[in-house]
């Protein structure tokens, strides 16, 4: 699977990185269709709600209709876990 992770205003950790990778392998039941994932971590400044400031959105790329998921959290490991 070709793994795609992009960040907005939020510096990539290795913590962070592999936090994902984790997530995405509870995946693993649908790796015959699997073909991509996009992974994009944000941090909005401007947010009126501050527990709505990380957002991660997760678009999986599978034979067919693709998969989408996206949170807003306070906490962005949390904003990943419920993406």
């Amino acid at each position: 699977m070709k793994l795609i992770l992009s960040t907005h205003n939020v510096t990539l950790t290795e913590a962070l990185e592999q936090h994902v990778l984790h997530r995405l392998e509870h995946m693993e039941h649908l790796d015959r269709w699997l073909l991509d994932a996009r992974v994009t971590l944000e941090k909005d400044h401007t947010a009126h709600q501050p527990d709505r400031q990380y957002k991660c959105g997760i678009r999986v790329g599978i034979r067919g209709n693709d998969l989408y998921g996206e949170s807003l959290n306070e906490d962005l490991y949390l904003a990943i876990d419920a993406a």
